[in-house]
């Protein structure tokens, strides 16, 4: 029997170091730091191949994980890559902001037996990172031009994802979207810290190296009609995400030093893109911050007010540490630089004085079953109480809003925003004009990039069925 089913005894889990923590608090460069190559290979070595691969299945896009672990461990970088992208327009960036610790590598059968998962995440970056920068180009010399044109709009991972399917089929792909950058939140939304900007720039050269074309700072229904698009292109897809705040509808958000999570981070972002100063609005400098919220937004939010200098930064949730929707590994990191986390504390209103945030008043918690299975939050009477802030954050989350002249084509759209797709006869992503498809979070609700990616690659399947096209490989016998 070889070796190989026994290495992860001798060799355990290791993942890149991170930069210190009094070093990455002063800046927003990523945290985590490279392998080496001889560790890459070693640590993709650590998987047995256990012939059931539970880390594919826990994919959302079902990644050939063992199959490009076992490449890298024999050192083939470019055919690792390859087969990466065959499933992922964008692993590079899944790489990096991917929950791997509840997808993939929480799935992976090490982990299950407590010996620590493969190093999936790092791995990926660290491939499609390294081919990049050896010169690794997706190989489209056997692409044949279909005079096919299909409008995109929205650059973010879904309409990136859709854009990279349909150049590789010889379909020309054209993309819009109101950013004067490509990525939408990929962008504008996550802090560099997690995704470097660079990043996102090379996956833009390397999308038009493929032939996409980017329409920037061009919004859909102002500056180009959608009427247009529908008479000027074959077919079009839709990915605008889900950007409308949920703010539980607290008294007291209408004081100053009250802010909605994106429009803080995207503020912050378009400061280090442009090196011109932040808002003074946003300004949180030697002040006290509560960010209100659990999940992954809230976690950006927090580590982002201790980079803009915060004096306290404390993140309020309603429930335990078990429950929260967010990345484990980001509430590890916020607790790294100083986060105060208050869990089962149910804000109830935001107070302040002369118009001007002053606390949120709060109430304790307790958990109990609830009818959905997961635990409630039950408030405890006599609890309440006020906690002092000069800034509060609010990070509820996000809803789909659809856009004001989708519904004047026949696009339907359920109550709550969301775009709806598929059914009786439709393909999947396509909605009720059968010209129109949708993915991502306009479709699903605010949810996980690498989602959005899947939702984006899985539609520009179904628009080459209506062009009567072929995919250009076989990752589209996968569809949701």
């Amino acid at each position: 029997m070889s070796d190989k089913l026994f290495r992860f005894i001798d060799l355990p889990r290791q993942a890149p170091r991170t930069v210190p923590v009094a070093v990455r608090v002063m800046g927003y460069g990523e945290i985590y730091g490279d392998f080496l190559p001889d560790d890459a290979a070693a640590q993709s070595g650590r998987c047995i191949d256990c012939g059931n691969p539970y880390c594919e299945h826990a994919c959302p896009v079902h990644n050939y994980i063992p199959n490009w672990l076992k490449l890298v461990q024999d050192g083939h970088l470019f055919e690792a890559a390859e087969l990466m992208h065959s499933t992922n327009p964008l692993p590079e960036i899944c790489g990096r902001v991917c929950p791997q610790d509840r997808l993939c590598e929480g799935a992976c059968t090490l982990e299950q037996g407590e010996f620590g998962a493969v190093t999936i995440g790092s791995v990926e970056r660290w491939v499609v990172d390294q081919a990049f920068a050896q010169g690794w180009r997706p190989d489209l010399s056997a692409v044949r031009a279909t005079g096919k044109r299909v409008a995109i709009i929205g650059a973010g991972p879904a309409g990136l994802a859709c854009a990279d399917r349909l150049a590789r089929a010889g379909v020309a792909a054209h993309v819009f979207d109101a950013h004067e950058e490509i990525g939408g939140l990929l962008t504008f939304g996550i802090p560099p810290f997690k995704l470097d900007k660079q990043v996102v720039r090379t996956r833009r050269a390397v999308l038009e190296g493929m032939g996409v074309t980017f329409h920037l700072s061009t919004t859909v229904g102002k500056d180009v009609s959608f009427q247009a698009l529908l008479d000027d292109y074959d077919a079009v897809f839709m990915g605008t995400g889900a950007y409308r705040a949920l703010d539980g509808g607290l008294p007291g958000l209408e004081l100053d030093g009250v802010h909605a999570a994106l429009p803080f981070l995207i503020a912050n972002t378009r400061r280090l893109l442009s090196g011109t100063e932040l808002e003074p609005r946003f300004d949180v400098a030697g002040k006290r911050v509560i960010v209100l919220g659990g999940g992954d937004t809230g976690m950006d939010c927090v580590r982002t007010a201790l980079r803009l200098g915060a004096s306290e930064v404390s993140c309020v949730y309603r429930r335990d540490e078990a429950n929260m929707p967010g990345s484990r590994r980001e509430v590890s990191n916020a607790r790294e630089e100083g986060v105060h986390f208050q869990f089962h504390r149910q804000p109830l209103r935001i107070v302040g004085d002369n118009g001007r945030v002053s606390g949120v008043e709060m109430v304790e918690t307790r958990l109990v079953a609830g009818e959905d299975g997961r635990a409630r939050p039950q408030n405890v009477m006599d609890s309440d109480h006020i906690q002092e802030a000069d800034v509060v954050i609010i990070a509820f989350g996000f809803q789909a809003e659809a856009p004001a002249w989708s519904s004047h084509h026949g696009i339907e759209h359920q109550p709550n925003g969301r775009t709806l797709v598929g059914g009786e006869g439709r393909l999947p992503f396509q909605t009720a004009h059968p010209k129109v498809f949708a993915g991502g979070d306009m479709v699903r609700g605010a949810d996980l990039v690498v989602r959005a990616v899947h939702d984006g690659r899985e539609a520009a399947a179904s628009i080459l069925r209506t062009l009567e096209l072929r995919p250009a490989s076989s990752e589209s016998a996968q569809a949701a």
